[in-house]
């Protein structure tokens, strides 16, 4: 099977999962979802833990910015076969450093009003990532121009939520399609597809500890109550998500190109 045939049928179960999202019962947002383990103060910080644990964030997507701008001085490019590939990955560290700032202005004083701000990036950034999937296994034109598309579905699927919980009936469908959905896209395309660069096998790393981060934060209070006391799930899943982005940034500066031109 070709690759554009793969794109329409990629396109076409996108349309249905969407469907499904639109026409299956609302999902809502569980009534004790702001209510996280760890509230401990320090250093007069409510909910210190789950705040600062969020620089990872910032270090790991600053580790990814200052990479990308170093391989525009690059005198041989090898991360890259064509330099606007980068484009997706730009996206990616930008909103990872976007999330360092919503999720600490989140957890300051959890809300839903403040929650939006905390998912609008993160949903972001993963359709970066499909991006970039789509760039590297199947073609590159294709997912340049699939990046501001999915971008934007993304960032409406935050603010549709929103808007669902200001009317009384929060409805996650549409976020939880675009979060869970992309990830599944990712793994499946890499598991088709065989990439243009070396190294490409480790994005199954970096979604399986993706994976065990939201474990982490299913089991924030239980991880309390195991570790007594000592750190939350929550907490974890800040960390290892942030691990977790810090993994890509290794595998761009490791990899190099070993098919230099997308075959469409």
């Amino acid at each position: 099977m070709n690759k554009q045939r793969q794109l329409w049928i990629l396109g076409g179960l996108s349309i249905v999962v969407v469907a499904l999202a639109w026409l299956l019962p609302s999902f809502s947002q569980p009534a004790n979802y702001h209510d996280f383990a760890d509230r401990r103060s320090f250093f007069g910080i409510p909910n210190f833990n789950d705040v600062m644990s969020n620089l990872g964030f910032f270090f790991s997507a600053a580790a990814g910015i200052v990479f990308l701008f170093q391989i525009y001085r690059m005198p041989v490019q090898r991360s890259f076969a064509h330099l606007n590939e980068s484009l997706p990955y730009w996206v990616l560290f930008l909103s990872v450093g976007m999330v360092t700032f919503g999720s600490i202005g989140y957890h300051l004083a959890p809300d839903n009003d403040r929650l939006v701000w905390d998912r609008l990036p993160i949903v972001i950034a993963l359709t970066a990532l499909l991006s970039a999937t789509l760039v590297e296994r199947i073609d590159r034109t294709a997912g340049l121009w699939a990046l501001p598309i999915m971008a934007i579905l993304a960032a409406l699927s935050a603010g549709y939520w929103y808007w669902t919980e200001l009317q009384g009936k929060g409805n996650l469908n549409f976020y939880i399609v675009t979060q869970f959905y992309s990830i599944t896209i990712i793994l499946w395309i890499s598991s088709q597809f065989p990439s243009r660069y070396s190294h490409a096998n480790d994005i199954y790393l970096v979604i399986a500890l993706y994976g065990v981060a939201k474990v982490a934060e299913m089991l924030d209070k239980s991880i309390f109550v195991w570790t007594q006391g000592y750190v939350s799930g929550h907490t974890l899943k800040h960390l290892i998500a942030a691990y977790a982005v810090y993994r890509i940034v290794q595998m761009l500066q490791q990899r190099r190109v070993i098919q230099p031109e997308t075959v469409s």
